[in-house]
């Protein structure tokens, strides 16, 4: 088992996740975060610490999709070992949904 990323993250990428990870597992794109499966140790702490709900573990249904996704680009997305601020607009964005088709970037985060 490990924990993926979902479109929750979009728009938002609080980092609460990434200051509690013990294997600094989270790589950030853009607008969103996301986990390397072959990293993750499956320990869980992220997943509460994630005000939006956007971090699940692989075994609920139809997150194939996610791990995929988590995969590809925690190969290419710079590593993130520490806490920063949230996109500015990120309250405004937490619940919408359809974030994926809207807004999903593939572009690397700032990394700094």
């Amino acid at each position: 088992m490990t924990y993926i990323v979902n479109d929750k993250c979009i728009k938002c990428k609080y980092t609460d996740c990434v200051e509690v990870c013990p294997v600094d597992c989270f790589y950030e794109g853009e607008n969103m975060l996301v986990i390397h499966p072959d990293e993750c140790i499956d320990c869980g702490v992220c997943e509460p610490e994630c005000p939006v709900d956007a971090i699940k573990p692989d075994t609920e249904p139809n997150v194939e999709k996610w791990l995929e996704l988590n995969r590809k680009y925690a190969e290419t997305w710079p590593n993130i070992t520490a806490k920063k601020a949230a996109l500015g607009d990120a309250d405004a964005h937490k619940d919408e949904t359809g974030k994926f088709e809207k807004y999903f970037s593939t572009e690397p985060g700032s990394g700094d």
